[in-house]
């Protein structure tokens, strides 16, 4: 009989979507949503060791977002900043590991040294390994991915008859985190949104109507506790 994984997720990954309509609803502007939505993350990954999350991963920006607003996507690049600067020594302090995903030579030399700086302040943390995707796309990844592996074929050192599914996931910005257990989406999409698609092949996904900067812990909590009622068999049956 196949030995399958039990109890709740270890690694759960977060599309955090819904800070825009959060902040309209409120007659608000977008960056006012994207501002509360910052605050949830803090509460999100204080809980996590107390619902045995080990690992979360959440998607901050993507490769696509550049298509907003100049002034939205500026207003985000300093939330960014600000939230770095603001929440590194409590990240520390709480035993958080924080590492990024993402190609990084879009993003101003400032932001990516604040990045650098925060990897390296909490390097040696791992109550909980949180990773934020920025200025990420999961096709993107993949493309970067095999140029890597490109480049150490054309080099010698891999030999390409040997390439195989772990070979290339060495080549990923993941390559340090096990695959996501289980995916939440926020705001009632029904949409992946390129987010993870080579970890995510026997992920369990839950999409939900809350808006991100309403996601509580409780809800969180609620949504752990029910994974642990599928049934995970990653292609395999039962016997």
């Amino acid at each position: 009989m196949k030995d399958f994984p039990q109890g709740g997720p270890r690694h759960v990954a977060i599309i955090m979507d819904g800070n825009g309509r959060w902040a309209q609803k409120r007659g608000k502007p977008r960056l006012f949503g994207h501002h509360a939505g910052a605050r949830r993350v803090k509460e999100i990954v204080r809980c996590c060791p107390d619902i045995g999350v080990k690992y979360l991963t959440i998607f901050a920006f993507s490769t696509e977002n550049w298509k907003r607003t100049q002034s939205e996507v500026a207003g985000l690049m300093s939330l960014f900043r600000r939230y770095i600067q603001r929440e590194a020594q409590a990240l520390f302090n709480e035993g958080v590991r924080v590492r990024f995903i993402g190609d990084r030579i879009k993003l101003d030399e400032k932001l990516v040294r604040l990045m650098d700086e925060l990897e390296l302040l909490t390097a040696d943390n791992s109550k909980v390994h949180l990773t934020i995707a920025l200025n990420y796309g999961g096709r993107d990844e993949v493309a970067r991915a095999v140029k890597r592996l490109a480049r150490e074929v054309k080099a010698g050192n891999v030999d390409p008859e040997r390439v195989n599914e772990e070979t290339l996931a060495h080549y990923l910005d993941t390559y340090f985190l096990p695959d996501p257990d289980l995916v939440v989406r926020t705001s009632g999409e029904a949409r992946i949104s390129n987010f993870l698609l080579w970890q995510s092949a026997y992920a369990e996904y839950e999409f939900i109507d809350t808006l991100w900067p309403d996601f509580t812990k409780d809800i969180f909590a609620g949504i752990v506790a029910g994974y642990g009622t599928r049934d995970r068999r990653f292609g395999a049956v039962r016997t």
